[in-house]
Parts: C-alpha cells; structure tokens; sequence
C-alpha cells in the first residue's frame, strides 16, 4: 500500500512539473485576497458609471491622476525620477507617465489600453417626426449585434458647442429621476417574417432610431408639432437648436449603473468593460506604483473599435509625440532620431485589451486547448488578427516568455488563450500600431462573456489580477536585451 502510495504521489509531482494547467482562482486565494478582489470591484464600478463615453472616461482618469499628484506635461521644464505627468489627447484620450530611474534610451514600459466602446452615435441631422413620435436617427459604432440595442432602456451623453462657441453638455439617462430613452422593437405577435431573418438582419442599421418624445407644440396647425415641441423644450432646458446638433458628438450608451451578478457576486456586469476594465486596471497600476526603474507609461486610447485610424486611435502620430517629449525633458535636450529609435526599440508593451473567455452555453466556437477562462487570471494572447493572423504583431518568445517570468516572479496567475477557432473569427487590438514603432508587444487583459453585448460580464478575481500583472510590469519588466535588432 506505501509503495502504491508512493507511485501516486511521484506520478502526481511529476505531472505538475510538466504539463501546463491553470487553475480557478476563488479555489487558490486566501479569503483576505478574495476580500481585497471585491474591494477593488467596487472602485471599478464607479469608474464604469462615471466614464461611459471616451470623453467622460477621460474626465473620469484626469480627476484621479489630479488627486495622486500628477501634472501636466507642458508644465514641467525637465523631468527626474518619480515626477508624474500627463497629457490630454483631444478630450478623447489620455496619457500619464511616472518618471524611472533609467536613461530613457533604455525604453520605457507602457500599458496601452482603449476607451471607446461599441455605441450609436447620432447622425448630423438626427430629429424625425414620424407617425407623431419624434426619434434620432443614430449610426451604430463598432462591432455590435444589432438587435440587442432594441428594447432596453437608453441614455444620451454627449457634447455640442452653439454657435457663439458655448459648450452644452448632455447627460441624460442614468441619474435617478431621468428618463431614459429607447429603440422600438416589434411585438412577436407581428414579428413572424422578422423572426426568419438572418440575426444581423433582425433590425438594420436604418431602424436603430432613439424614441425621444411624444408631446405636441401647443398649436394644432403647425406642420411636424411633434418635433416642433421638442426642439422647444431642448431650446427651454439647454439653448441648443436643430443645427446645434450638425455639429454635436453626441452617443447613445445603455442606461443603468454597473452590477454585482450571481447570488455569490463572483461576477460583475456592465456596458463598456471592453476595453475600460483594463483601462482601469492599467490606470490604477500606476497609481499604485512604487518607485520605477524604467519610465511607466499608460496610454489610454480612443477609436479602437473602429480600427484604431483618426487623430486619437492609435495609429495617430500624437502619442509618438507625448513620448518624445518625455524624452526631451528627461534627457535635458531634444532626442536624435538615434535617440527615439533606440527607446522605441527598448520599450516593451503591454497591449491590453480584454478577450473572448469561454462559454459553457457556445463551447462549438473555441478550441477547448486555446480559450480562456473566467476565474483564471489574466489572459495573455501571442497573437490577434484573423484567420491566418491577419492583423496581429505577433509577440517574440523572448517577450513572451520574460512577461510569464514577471508575472510569476510576482505570483499573479495568467493563462494563454486566443479569440475563437482558426476560421471562426478574430479580433485586432493597438498591438500592432506600437510594434510598427519598432516597440516589443504582447496582448494581455481581462476574460470576458457577452463581450460587446450591452452587459459585459467579468469575474472580480480576474479583474483583479489584471491589476496586479500591470503593477507588476510597470515595476519589475526588464528591456528584452537577447534579441538583437
């Protein structure tokens, strides 16, 4: 019996040594860990309520860098380690630095995330009156299904400046005694030829139109009264007319705060966690940073959901820009070409952007070897694209394998994994735009189901985890030195 005994746990020890198995979190971490993943969620969460737009997002990430000390990068002559600066990118996106130790030559380590999220946008001449309803006629942005965005309620943020140049913001759907908004959907009773449509027919892009009101102006014989009335509350309430809104960026975004979801509230809900649940995380990294060795940079992106193009995606030349500044005002003296080819060459990323985490209810999508799991920490992607890796950068395995070291070295839990089967689809991140730099890149965030739907859902230990691989980075990565270039 001891010797049987013995077999097992040899055949046991040595399992462990060579296969490669990650494990569920909630079974690994002491009850104290569990407490400070949940806390984490909780800061989270309000940064979701507060930061559904890419331009609230960011007002949201200024208003903390403010309160941890940082400055703007304009207003610093020269940098030395353990300042903290800043730059707005165009409203819409946002970068924040915490000086290193090290020559900038030897690059930096930079967190790159986005904060635009699927959406309808408003066209430049929205308002209708139609059948005595007055509606928006809306362009949806992004990947999205469209029939999930038809009967659920809506709120309207967004920004217009009047003709004088006054700004008006507009806010409307998530505060207590707002209304909220909606696209109209057909009563099954009606729906048996929309029922046998193909489901990216179910609604079309054409019949995303917002219901904003109902109630006539006060005069029976004017044309389009509907629309009349509510042109004249919108003048009453905010002083903006019809062609305020040619010019307006104004979104469409689901109404309703961020939630806890199961009885044991293991998981979290909401719209936009792709990707500002690893803006937040990368954000909070920093933050939370000690003293750094190399330069830490988080970037946080807008136009991802797009492609990435437009003066702040990531394909823009003004976060090459921010960069080069850094430089100059570290090294007292504006960079050669040398200079930035040699940082850009040096700097190792961290392109963070969350994935497709497997769903027990869809399992015929992914390859049960290669997905990632909710529960089992942050999800690392060698590669993105589609099909035959079309769009992707494709990390080194010398970057691969020095980011695993890192995380284990700080015992944060991480699993491999890719976006679906070979054929079955794919996704593209920023990695790409960053490895044309000349930059060593790896896709790295958090598992998520429903991702693009209107309520995303996240496991807390992986949210938090993804925190603590970022803190890692910014901390402790080294410059890939054994890959020449």
């Amino acid at each position: 019996m001891a010797t049987k005994d013995k077999k097992k746990d040899e055949t046991k020890a040595l399992r462990e040594k060579l296969f490669f198995e990650t494990k569920n979190q909630w079974g690994e971490v002491a009850k104290s860990s569990r407490k400070e993943a949940f806390a984490f969620a909780e800061d989270y969460k309000k940064a979701l309520d507060e930061g559904k737009t890419e331009r609230l997002y960011v007002d949201y990430a200024l208003a903390e860098l403010k309160k941890a000390g940082y400055k703007p990068l304009s207003e610093a002559k020269s940098l030395k380690a353990g300042d903290k600066v800043y730059q707005v990118v165009r409203d819409r996106a946002i970068v924040a630095a915490k000086i290193g130790k090290d020559d900038p030559r030897d690059g930096f380590n930079l967190v790159g995330a986005h904060i635009d999220s699927p959406r309808l946008d408003l066209k430049p001449q929205p308002v209708y009156e139609a059948s005595e309803l007055v509606l928006l006629k809306t362009h949806y942005y992004g990947g999205i299904k469209k029939y999930q965005w038809a009967a659920t309620p809506l709120a309207i943020k967004g920004v217009l400046y009047k003709e004088d140049g006054t700004e008006v913001q507009l806010d409307i759907g998530d505060k207590e005694n707002d209304p909220v908004f909606t696209v109209t959907d057909l009563l099954p009773h009606l729906g048996k030829d929309q029922m046998v449509k193909k489901a990216s027919e179910v609604i079309s892009g054409e019949q995303l139109n917002v219901l904003i009101g109902g109630l006539p102006y006060d005069d029976e014989e004017t044309k389009d009264r509907f629309k009349l009335g509510l042109l004249n509350l919108l003048y009453e309430e905010y002083g903006i007319t019809e062609k305020d809104f040619v010019t307006a960026e104004i979104e469409v975004v689901p109404a309703g705060k961020a939630k806890d979801v199961g009885f044991d509230r293991a998981f979290l809900g909401a719209y936009g966690q792709d990707d500002r649940v690893c803006a937040y995380t990368a954000m909070k990294a920093l933050l939370d940073s000690g003293t750094l060795k190399r330069t830490g940079m988080v970037v946080l992106y807008d136009k991802e959901e797009t492609g990435s193009d437009g003066n702040t995606g990531a394909s823009s030349a003004l976060y090459q820009y921010v960069q080069h500044e850094i430089m100059k005002k570290m090294l007292g003296q504006p960079p050669t070409i040398g200079d930035v080819f040699e940082n850009q060459a040096h700097t190792v990323v961290i392109s963070s952007d969350v994935t497709a985490a497997h769903d027990p209810s869809f399992p015929e999508v992914s390859d049960p070897l290669n997905v990632s799991k909710v529960g089992h920490g942050i999800a690392i992607a060698k590669y993105g694209g589609v099909r035959g890796k079309g769009g992707t950068s494709d990390a080194s395995s010398e970057l691969f394998s020095a980011l695993t070291a890192c995380f284990n070295k700080a015992n944060v839990a991480w699993q491999a994994g890719e976006m679906g089967k070979v054929d079955q689809g794919g996704g593209g991140t920023v990695a790409k735009f960053q490895a044309a730099l000349g930059m060593e890149v790896i896709d790295c965030g958090v598992p998520t189901l429903s991702m693009h739907s209107l309520f995303e859902i996240t496991s807390k230990i992986d949210v938090y985890e993804t925190y603590r691989a970022y803190k890692a980075f910014l901390e402790t990565m080294e410059p890939i030195r054994n890959q020449k270039f």
